[in-house]
């Protein structure tokens, strides 16, 4: 009978959990369910790398050295043909194939093991050959069921249909799709190696963690989630960004720090957001935002050339290419040139910005916003779409950067940059704001934009305000959305595809 839950009906399929939940009691009665003293020797993807030279290792190779092995894993296939069986074992470094026949295990073990199902987590001890089509395998002696799977896996030919269902079973989703298992896989060297470029002796950054709770939300203007501490009865702030602590050790004298964090935002859910993320942040002391893109550019494109041996990446449809320099693009040149019916003189003009920000179709345009929220807002409608190939969109307005440094050349607009790639933003950057006054001042306007109405205002923070009057270094900040990175390189369309376990609405 075919076990293909994805096509099963409720009825047959829990038949069949019904007729496993029989064969574990049998195991419980013998007092052999759930063992754990089997040790594992070796495993299955080393096994295929060490002989993969088919040549040097042959059938005849194989037979005479006879390497003995000892692997577990899980039971993902299997072919009974009276008196020789196969399976294929599955851990968590690939496939290998066993050999079992009547006569090479004990009669019960055989007996036993035609009983058993796709699913099953066995133990196996054995020596290697090949098959006549080449293929690595264990000529088993000694075989155990190790663990009893009660539910059946989807078809091997159809994997998980239903992708809610794939990102709720995510369990069923590794053992069956094996490139959510490379993405996952990827995901863990990307992140391993940005750690390992920061802290190479060239950059020497330094590694932190700070607190997840927050007395006040900062960092970021996001709307926050809100927990309770019962102990001390106060309310706390799950943080939306960790950079008011990390700016507080570089006050402190660690100059370059960096933190990968999960942050928590209450905002939309979307192919590109989630709840909680996973976000890179990095500051640098004696550094202006031109050295924070510069590193940015250089950390991405390694990245890229290390874990994926290219810098081309994206889609067949919409290729992109990391290893030309980054297009560095001033917000309002970008705006004007999309949109040519806006002229230069207006871009200051906050009624006529909320006239052409109306008449383009942004979906709000508050009272409370002045000109440099709306060109920030017919930005994100017109031009982010289109930046496609890197590009840097740098000199943000101050009204939308408040921990940014305002620019010495051009005032009214900030050092800072983001970067975009595939449409989307992958990155947040600036030249610190380093004046306590002038920050002070920025977080009563917060403050004020929160009284009209604004939710994702900041709130005022004294004691980073007494921080900064201890004194902060010239400094360069950075944040990188490690999960929209890792849709880039692994070429995924959504964020859901790369959180082993994303945000959903629980089951009815």
């Amino acid at each position: 009978m075919s076990e293909a839950t994805d096509t099963l009906p409720a009825a047959d399929e829990n038949k069949l959990i019904a007729e496993r939940r029989e064969k574990l009691e049998v195991l419980r009665a013998k007092g052999v369910a759930f063992p754990n003293d089997f040790q594992v020797a070796d495993f299955a993807g080393d096994l295929q790398a060490a002989f993969a030279d088919a040549e040097v290792h042959s059938a005849e190779a194989l037979e005479a050295a006879a390497p003995r092995v000892k692997v577990a894993g899980r039971m993902v296939l299997k072919r009974v043909q009276g008196k020789i069986s196969f399976a294929q074992l599955q851990d968590f470094t690939g496939r290998i194939q066993l050999f079992v026949r009547q006569g090479g295990v004990a009669e019960d073990t055989y007996a036993a093991f035609k009983g058993w199902d796709v699913g099953d987590i066995v133990g196996a001890e054995g020596t290697l050959m090949r098959t006549r089509t080449g293929e690595l395998t264990v000529r088993v002696d000694a075989l155990r069921l190790l663990t009893k799977s009660l539910r059946p896996l989807p078809d091997k030919f159809h994997g998980l249909a239903d992708v809610e269902q794939r990102y709720r079973q995510r369990y069923v989703d590794l053992i069956v799709t094996e490139s959510a298992r490379r993405t996952f896989a990827l995901r863990s060297r990307i992140i391993g190696f940005i750690r390992q470029w920061l802290e190479a002796p060239a950059r020497r950054f330094m590694e932190v963690e700070t607190p997840m709770m927050h007395v006040i939300p900062g960092g970021a203007t996001a709307r926050p989630f809100v927990t309770h501490h019962n102990a001390l009865d106060i309310d706390l702030y799950l943080r939306v960004a960790p950079e008011l602590y990390l700016k507080r050790l570089v006050v402190g004298g660690f100059d370059r720090v960096y933190e990968i964090n999960r942050n928590f935002r209450n905002e939309g859910v979307s192919t590109r957001h989630n709840p909680e993320f996973t976000m890179l942040e990095l500051y640098q002391a004696y550094a202006t935002y031109h050295e924070i893109m510069d590193l940015t550019e250089a950390m991405i494109r390694d990245t890229a050339n290390t874990v994926l041996h290219a810098t081309a990446v994206g889609t067949a449809e919409e290729p992109i290419d990391l290893g030309p320099p980054f297009r560095r693009w001033r917000m309002e040149d970008a705006v004007l040139e999309l949109n040519p019916e806006i002229s230069r003189a207006e871009l200051r003009d906050r009624e006529a910005m909320a006239a052409h920000a109306r008449r383009l179709g942004v979906a709000q345009v508050k009272p409370g916003y002045g000109w440099g929220k709306l060109l920030l807002e017919i930005f994100e409608k017109t031009v982010e779409p289109t930046l496609v190939q890197p590009t840097f969109i740098i000199d943000h307005p101050v009204e939308i950067s408040p921990l940014a440094r305002e620019s010495d050349s051009n005032k009214g607009y900030t050092d800072r940059f983001e970067l975009f790639i595939g449409g989307q933003e992958i990155a947040n950057g600036f030249s610190e704001l380093n004046d306590p006054e002038d920050q002070a001042a920025r977080f009563r306007a917060q403050v004020e934009a929160m009284d009209a109405g604004d939710d994702e205002a900041m709130h005022f923070d004294a004691d980073y305000i007494r921080a900064l009057e201890v004194g902060l270094p010239p400094t360069g900040g950075l944040g990188v959305g490690i999960d929209r990175l890792v849709m880039l390189l692994t070429g995924s369309s959504s964020i859901r595809d790369v959180l082993l376990f994303p945000y959903m609405r629980p089951e009815a």
